[in-house]
């Protein structure tokens, strides 16, 4: 298997262990967190397009990736995926705040954020 697709999978199974109710994001510190989880940390932007090509129906729960912001990124679809992922994540119970002046839609990551330092952490925290 090619390192893209041994991350791309990697990145999958690593999303499905996002908690209900919490967001990770592409980048944490400088370096990718699914792709630094997955043993690739300089790949972020692999994850973001593994995730982008999800199919509609997925049971992959890419709305819980955001950016290292807090924000909700946009996309070139008029504001409906960010709509999309904003009331997915409601929907789990996660506040998403709409900031004014058409700063996007934040997160708090100190509140929502799930940031384990590796695998085995999330067998010990989270599950």
């Amino acid at each position: 298997m090619s390192d893209i697709a041994d991350l791309t999978a990697k990145t999958y199974e690593i999303t499905r262990l996002i908690p209900h109710g919490r967001v990770t994001s592409y980048v944490r510190m400088g370096l990718g967190h699914i792709a630094k989880l997955a043993g690739y940390p300089k790949y972020s932007r692999h994850v973001g397009n593994a995730l982008k090509a999800l199919p509609p129906n997925t049971d992959i729960p890419w709305q819980r990736v955001i950016n290292s912001k807090g924000l909700i990124s946009p996309r070139a679809d008029l504001g409906l995926g960010v709509a999309r992922q904003k009331d997915r994540l409601e929907n789990e119970g996660v506040q998403v705040d709409t900031l004014t002046g058409n700063g996007g839609e934040k997160v708090d990551l100190r509140l929502f954020g799930w940031f384990p330092e590796s695998l085995d952490e999330v067998d010990q925290v989270d599950q």
